[in-house]
């Protein structure tokens, strides 16, 4: 009886310390760690939550989000893998939020704000130190899925090792995702230049040798600089790694346009972030990916999976991961395995395609030789899919439409002998 007395005092005690939570001193901090990078003006959210008349104003829908878990959309479980940056709301803050409304989101007293955020602007990491744009705007055909290439000369005059790359896309109702390839050799520019309107078609890949097929040339030149999808926030690498930008090297930017029954202008930028520190060790992105895709119409939960084994000499370490599926995806995940073990990397097991990003692991994982990084995404091609965009239903196969699939993982790597 009395451990039950304890127990109840104490929950007592719990729940009136939340009825004394206030937009200044709590509510303020949880927007500004978990909601910000997102709901801020001009970015990929449809309101801001930049003060207390925001807050205030949506309180009801805030508290109905946070109930049903849509948000925040911090999309990779926490028994897999841990993460930089990771924006989903502590159990404490959830509680504090939902008390705050409940209570009548009361203000608080002024003293108890926290300095106001600083104004970043359309940048997330705050200003570039260079930023390339497509020189003119470009107005993508209606009602088809559109790639298009831009080549964006840097004009540096030396290389450059790159710790960070951010996309503002010009018009988001239609760039679906953006690849930002390099070209060390010009090939780009020759296809632009046979191109009358800008840039050029480039469906199923920039149109030049890109370099991932062949090891000697990727170590030498890398082929990308990092891309961007919807949801995705950009994160600075870790100390002394960085991407290499060579001085000869032209921006190739693929925009995927997705317009549907609309279109309009698109002239979208990528903002660079220059390694400030001595770089020890280069990012190259490895490719684990499975292209023999073949879902069965009506298939509710089709598992395809894609391996990449670590051979001898090209020891590793993943500093991060890009999962990638379209709308049939419910589940993907990376994992790593040497001499029996297995180690869980990332699960995103609620995909959504409007909800992507690269994830920067808190430390990077080993990959010894003999190692090996395993993939497994599952896609629900049933009449229950409320995203499946087929009807009637169809087998649906590997492409870069909307429409089609993908099963794909970026890994982000340094090799530990060069």
């Amino acid at each position: 009886m009395r451990a039950f007395v304890v127990i109840f005092v104490l929950g007592l005690a719990s729940v009136a310390a939340r009825a004394e939570v206030t937009y200044a001193k709590e509510v303020s901090r949880i927007l500004a760690a978990r909601c910000q990078q997102c709901h801020r003006p001009g970015d990929i959210g449809p309101m801001a939550f930049m003060n207390y008349g925001d807050a205030f104003n949506y309180a009801p829908d805030i508290k109905r989000v946070i109930e049903e878990g849509i948000m925040p959309p911090w999309k990779p479980s926490e028994s897999h893998g841990k993460f930089k940056g990771a924006f989903a709301l502590k159990p404490e803050e959830k509680l504090d939020l939902l008390a705050w409304i409940e209570n009548g989101t009361p203000f608080g007293d002024e003293a108890d704000l926290p300095p106001a955020p600083e104004d970043k602007g359309v940048w997330i990491l705050g200003e570039p130190d260079l930023t390339v744009k497509m020189p003119m705007a470009y107005t993508p055909a209606r009602g088809k899925d559109v790639y298009r290439c831009f080549v964006l000369p840097t004009g540096i005059d030396a290389d450059r090792f790159v710790s960070a790359i951010d996309i503002v896309p010009g018009n988001r109702k239609i760039v679906h995702h953006v690849i930002v390839y390099l070209d060390p050799t010009g090939d780009s520019e020759r296809l632009d230049a046979k191109d009358e309107e800008p840039g050029y078609d480039c469906y199923g890949g920039p149109g030049f040798e890109i370099g991932v097929s062949n090891l000697e040339s990727l170590l030498l030149n890398g082929y990308t600089l990092g891309g961007w999808a919807p949801g995705a926030r950009p994160e600075h690498l870790p100390t002394g790694i960085g991407m290499k930008l060579g001085k000869t090297a032209r921006v190739v930017m693929q925009i995927h346009y997705y317009t549907g029954g609309r279109s309009g202008e698109d002239q979208t930028s990528v903002g660079i972030y220059f390694n400030k520190e001595k770089v020890e060790k280069q990012l190259y992105f490895v490719p684990v990916v499975q292209t023999r895709l073949n879902i069965p119409a009506g298939d509710p939960a089709h598992v395809v999976t894609a391996s990449f084994s670590i051979f001898p000499g090209l020891e590793m370490k993943v500093i991060n991961v890009f999962p990638h599926m379209h709308l049939l995806g419910t589940k993907i995940e990376v994992e790593k395995s040497f001499r029996g073990d297995k180690e869980r990397m990332i699960l995103i097991d609620k995909w959504d395609f409007n909800w992507q990003g690269a994830y920067t692991f808190e430390e990077p994982v080993k990959m010894p030789a003999l190692s090996q990084l395993s993939l497994r995404c599952t896609f629900d091609n049933s009449v229950n899919n409320p995203k499946n965009p087929s009807n009637p239903l169809k087998n649906v196969k590997w492409g870069e439409g909307t429409e089609d699939e993908m099963c794909l993982a970026f890994v982000g790597v340094v090799f530990d002998r060069f």
